[in-house]
């Protein structure tokens, strides 16, 4: 029987390429993000992950090619209103203002959501502007609660350890109520405790509604939470499925190994 109900696809990649000074970093990428998803898509280093999320983001140009958000086509748009359209995002290397607290530094992820701008909201120059900083602060409390730091919310973020950088990161990014969260590596540097608390906090985000696209190297997490894998390799996707699919797939084993199953 035919499902009754459509699969709605939230993000579309169609044929992108994008060369670097005549190197071919991503070749024909096709790829489709189910909404209400957790996609991640994994590969060897060098293999085109984190260049596709910058152009999802609008870091990059695309060379040829098109992605569309929603329907709405991005190649244009610049990265500041791809995040109002609704795409939030975290990054391989963590992007913290150390010499801000924590709690600032969530509240910078909402500025784009405000009024009164950055400087108008820190310095509370008038009381519509007030009322402004006493949301976006309330904002940034919730989420911070949400990743399990809200007791850590003035201290200074340079002296956080590595792993409550990274969900000051995730909090950061859901200010901004994403329908679509891009995160990069989110367990870089994590132990397994660690990992397995990022893991529950992926799967409340996802149960939220929110779809996720995830690059990751931990194939306990990748394995476990994963709805659906696209895999690189060498900027070409090489396999996508299920997390079982992808596991017994011969270019997924190769491109990892070296050589085939049995070889």
């Amino acid at each position: 029987m035919r499902e009754s109900i459509e699969r709605k696809m939230i993000l579309e990649i169609r044929d992108v390429v994008k060369y670097f000074d005549g190197f071919c970093a991503l070749h024909d990428i096709q790829m489709n993000v189910e909404e209400g998803k957790i996609h991640a898509i994994i590969g060897p280093n060098g293999a085109g992950k984190t260049t596709l999320f910058n152009l999802i983001s609008g870091m990059h140009d695309i060379t040829r090619g098109e992605i569309r958000f929603k329907g709405k086509r991005l190649n244009e748009i610049k990265p500041h209103l791809r995040t109002e359209l609704g795409i939030g995002r975290t990054f391989q290397i963590v992007r913290l203002f150390g010499s801000l607290t924590v709690l600032e530094n969530v509240m910078l992820g909402r500025h784009c959501r405000t009024k009164a701008g950055l400087f108008k909201t820190f310095f509370k120059i008038s009381l519509r502007e007030l009322e402004e900083e006493k949301s976006t602060r309330e904002n940034a409390l919730k989420w911070l609660e949400f990743v399990g730091l809200e007791h850590k919310a003035e201290q200074m973020a340079a002296n956080l350890p590595h792993a409550e950088q990274r969900l000051v990161e995730i909090a950061r990014a859901l200010t901004l109520e994403p329908d679509l969260l891009l995160l990069d590596e989110p367990a870089a540097g994590m132990n397994p405790k660690e990992t397995m608390d990022l893991n529950a906090i992926i799967a409340k985000i996802n149960q939220m509604g929110k779809t996720i696209l995830l690059i990751e190297h931990n194939m306990v997490l990748v394995m476990g939470i994963s709805e659906i894998i696209s895999v690189l390799n060498f900027g070409e996707k090489i396999a996508e499925g299920n997390p079982s699919e992808v596991q017994d797939n011969a270019a997924v084993i190769e491109a990892y190994l070296g050589k085939k199953r049995g070889n």
